[in-house]
């Protein structure tokens, strides 16, 4: 049997284009990862989901706007092992998150670490702070 070249590009290809979304899924080009801003506001949600758990939170930004912040954190089993559960926050608790924002300036970031209301604090996920 013998197999054409076609057939092997066109599996070739096929790998490439299954594997493409994997990749991109991974990837931090939204978020500024040389920048660091500290946010300390209200829980309104704590969405603990696959394949990204969210923190949202009303803060002031830099200038002193209240505004609403999506913040992106790791999948729930990668945030177990760093100590998160399902129940860390929610709605109406006091939060401190230390976030890279996102770099076209929208509300938003990605999680460096959070102090709970409890005083903890938590990394983003093994060798993610804390």
């Amino acid at each position: 049997m013998t197999l054409k070249f076609p057939s092997i590009l066109a599996a070739g290809l096929g790998l490439l284009a299954a594997a493409a979304p994997v990749m991109a899924h991974h990837s931090f080009t939204m978020f500024d990862m040389t920048k660091r801003i500290t946010l300390t506001g209200t829980v309104t949600d704590f969405e603990w989901t696959n394949p990204h758990s969210y923190i949202e939170i009303d803060a002031p930004d830099e200038k002193g706007v209240m505004k609403h912040w999506s913040i992106e954190m790791g999948s729930p089993s990668i945030l177990q092992q760093s100590g998160w559960k399902f129940s860390s926050l929610k709605k109406g608790d006091k939060t401190t998150l230390v976030i890279n924002p996102l770099k076209s300036g929208q509300a938003g970031g990605f999680l460096g670490k959070a102090t709970l209301p409890d005083g903890r604090v938590l990394g983003n996920g093994p060798g993610r702070e804390p």
